[in-house]
């Protein structure tokens, strides 16, 4: 009787090693390539937030005759009676009518302190605040102490004589929504007083989205006593600066002042940024030499930047700090040539 002998055939251990570090391999090699792939898509995406935040600044002007400002700051020695509206909602709470958002748009009201609106209204988050590359899928919120006076105590003495309220200090800590994109404000060029801070007050900014001072009537703001305008933008609306990412190191998401909520009035680098000599763009997220006042992004390949006429491009984050002065500057007589 034959014994039959059936022939086995199998993978040897080193067989199977090999193709392990084969597909390791090719999985390494593809890596780079699809995250490539998905920031470039989100980098598209981050632009087209950026248009669409464009477009509404424009529709701003289109209604009103002006682009939003920033927020409303009176300058140093102004009459106590010019001095209202310094904690009204940013020009990110002005453009809500016109990012498909009327009905949050109608709940503001511009002549309050934002940390008193509804909490629903201060934490909403539309989606074109968001870079992609950065906060994707996500509804951030940021939170801001404030201190303020209010009447407490009071009561009787054992004698039964009443003891009148009195002023006590109270910490709150408000929490507003955050935002990805900030208004340009100028380079740091001084303005009416030469102070090296003359650009925080109000209508001394040389950008478009600027610090303004307010009209008042009865201690409230009703309008922009300085309004920056199409015409306004002497160097050119195609080679001026309209607004762009925020530079905030991956450490202090959410907290402040890197990152503050952005309808926050009271805190300048929450609704803008600067840019030019002493002041360059982020070299990345955790540029240590970066600052709360700088613009900056998560890209790569460099910081988004809209245009005052409405397109947006990429800039090199090395790029020369005299250049990115005169985009950010509108009326400095010194028109930067954009390479289509």
């Amino acid at each position: 009787m034959r014994t039959q002998h059936s022939d086995q055939q199998g993978f040897t251990l080193l067989e199977l090693l090999v193709v392990i570090f084969i597909i390791g391999l090719l999985v390494a090699l593809l890596l780079p390539a699809v995250q490539s792939a998905r920031e470039a898509a989100r980098s598209t995406d981050c632009k087209n937030r950026m248009r669409q935040l464009a477009l509404a600044s424009h529709m701003h002007h289109d209604a009103v005759g002006y682009f939003p400002p920033a927020r409303y700051e009176s300058r140093p020695g102004a009459e106590p009676s010019q001095q209202c509206g310094l904690e009204t909602p940013t020009w990110l709470a002005r453009v809500m009518p016109y990012i498909e958002q009327t009905a949050l748009g109608q709940r503001w009201d511009l002549s309050k302190p934002w940390y008193e609106h509804p909490e629903a209204v201060r934490t909403t988050v539309p989606d074109i605040f968001l870079c992609p590359s950065r906060r994707s899928g996500t509804r951030p919120l940021g939170t801001r102490s404030l201190r303020t006076t209010v009447d407490g105590g009071g009561g009787r003495l054992p004698c039964g004589c009443p003891i009148p309220p009195r002023p006590v200090d109270v910490s709150l800590d408000i929490e507003g929504a955050l935002c990805d994109y900030a208004g340009n404000h100028g380079d740091l060029t001084p303005g009416s007083t030469g102070a090296s801070t003359d650009f925080y007050y109000g209508g001394n900014g040389t950008g478009v989205i600027i610090s303004v001072r307010p009209q008042c009537k009865d201690g409230v703001a009703t309008a922009p006593a300085d309004r920056i305008r199409m015409a306004s933008v002497s160097d050119g609306t195609s080679s001026t600066f309209l607004f762009g990412e925020k530079y905030i190191p991956p450490e202090q998401l959410g907290q402040f002042p890197e990152d503050s909520p952005a309808y926050d009035g009271d805190h300048l680098p929450a609704s803008s940024r600067l840019a030019g000599p002493g002041l360059r763009l982020a070299h990345g997220p955790s540029d240590i030499l970066a600052d709360m006042f700088s613009f900056g992004s998560w890209h790569p390949a460099g910081v988004h930047f809209a245009l005052v006429d409405g397109s947006v491009r990429m800039f090199d984050s090395h790029t020369d700090t005299k250049i990115l002065g005169s985009l950010a500057n509108r009326k400095d007589a010194r028109v930067v040539e954009l390479a289509n």
